[in-house]
């Protein structure tokens, strides 16, 4: 489950957006500003960032420019009014991964993003596995020895996670800031509870939670 930022300006651009996107399954952020959104880059990590060209108080193609120069990855999308060829070129070269100009159908834009999380990362659409259970990112569903088990929004990107992430330990405030969005509630209490959750519907009694706990440090899924 991809993990988006929306630097718009435009408010109900931006809402509508959000609710598309969320309805797509992507757990989206908002910021206004380019100032804010260069904050948030700096300290949350982002798959996808959807970049407004033309924002208050820092430009687009600025944000763009600073967060690569302080070696960001995640795929940037821009979005702008402009269409002239020197524009898009000035948007491609400053780092960003594709170009739309507005106005826009959601559906392209879905497809846009797709087609640009596909490119660097092939293996973001393979089945994921880790003992009894697997997890397929593109319909989002999770199987248990090949039973359906059903998990909330929230409990499927921890797992998703954490799965992407085979033996790696993350402790809570990792995976606060990967997983949950800022806006969001987000406490040690969050993480626990989730994760209580997961064990309840994916855990064999009498065996070893898949989430592990490694006392003192954070959780981690044995690739095992």
């Amino acid at each position: 489950m991809a993990k988006v930022l929306l630097i718009e300006d435009d408010r109900d651009l931006a809402n509508n957006l959000k609710e598309w996107l969320s309805l797509e399954n992507y757990l989206v952020e908002l910021a206004e500003d380019g100032v804010s959104g260069l904050e948030l880059l700096r300290t949350y990590e982002y798959d996808i960032i959807i970049l407004d060209i033309s924002l208050p108080r820092l430009s687009g193609l600025e944000v763009c420019r600073q967060y690569r120069q302080a070696g960001g990855s995640g795929r940037i999308l821009m979005l702008t009014g402009r269409g002239s060829v020197a524009d898009r070129a000035d948007g491609l070269d400053t780092g960003a991964d594709d170009y739309l100009t507005k106005p826009f159908h959601f559906k392209e834009l879905s497809a846009r993003l797709r087609a640009v999380m596909r490119r660097p990362v092939v293996a973001q659409e393979n089945i994921l596995r880790a003992g009894e259970i697997e997890l397929d990112p593109r319909s989002f569903k999770v199987f248990k020895n090949g039973a359906p088990v059903h998990l909330a929004r929230m409990e499927f990107a921890l797992l998703e996670f954490l799965m992407r992430h085979p033996g790696q330990v993350f402790n809570q405030e990792a995976l606060l800031e990967r997983v949950w969005t800022a806006d969001s509630e987000r406490t040690s209490e969050t993480i626990r509870s989730c994760i209580k959750k997961i064990r309840n519907k994916i855990d064999t009694a009498g065996r070893e939670s898949l989430i592990q706990n490694v006392h003192g440090v954070g959780y981690k899924v044995d690739p095992g």
